[in-house]
């Protein structure tokens, strides 16, 4: 069976409109993982995007994947290997930077919903005309903000993003209040040196202060 582009925007929408923030997190150590994610979902936060920057990621994932209330993505998907390797760790969606029809192909194939990324209105036409109407706003803040996201609505409002990429809690509720963002990416909820120190009550605290964001608005 092949996930088509519509069905494929039909679960990333839904993922992302489970909070307002999906925590993007590199790590590098697979012990982390379960801890880490059990915060970040009791922090009101079960979205996860975990990006494939580190040899420990796919072992990030799978650990994850078996934490109750999650939905473990694969981020920074850039080749159809990439895919392969999410799909088998177990993840439940990919997130790209941006996209190609080999990536949108093999996401297409191994049935990985996608969220895949847009900077211009041009790139969004591009994946709108294949059937994603889901994507992902990369990199936000220097592809112009909330102000170019906001133009960009203008004539494609049937297209919704998440953008990611310089934001951070206080250009958050900016973006969030846009009628075509349903999420945004951030790492500021699981910061390496909490990480690292094994620090989960004060992620857990993070979670639950931006799961509230979308609360305020």
């Amino acid at each position: 069976m092949t996930l088509s582009p519509k069905d494929a925007s039909r679960l990333t929408r839904e993922i992302c409109g489970f909070a307002p923030i999906v925590p993007v997190l590199v790590i590098h150590d697979a012990r982390h993982a379960r801890p880490l994610a059990e915060a970040l979902i009791a922090g009101g936060l079960p979205a996860l995007e975990v990006t494939l920057r580190t040899p420990a990621a796919p072992d990030v994932i799978r650990a994850m994947s078996t934490v109750p209330g999650g939905h473990v993505g694969a981020g920074t998907l850039i080749t159809p290997e990439d895919v392969r390797t999410a799909k088998a760790a177990g993840a439940t969606f990919g997130v790209s930077p941006g996209a190609t029809d080999a990536l949108l192909t093999a996401c297409e194939a191994e049935d990985l919903p996608l969220l895949p990324g847009a900077a211009t209105a041009t790139e969004a036409m591009q994946l709108l005309a294949r059937g994603y109407d889901m994507l992902k706003f990369f990199p936000a803040e220097a592809s112009g903000g909330v102000g170019a996201l906001k133009a960009i609505g203008a004539p494609l409002p049937q297209v919704k993003f998440c953008p990611t990429g310089g934001v951070n809690p206080v250009n958050a509720a900016s973006y969030l209040s846009l009628p075509n963002v349903l999420c945004v990416g951030g790492s500021w909820v699981a910061p390496q040196e909490l990480v690292e120190a094994e620090r989960w009550d004060e992620i857990e605290s993070l979670a639950r202060n931006a799961a509230q964001l979308g609360c305020i608005l």
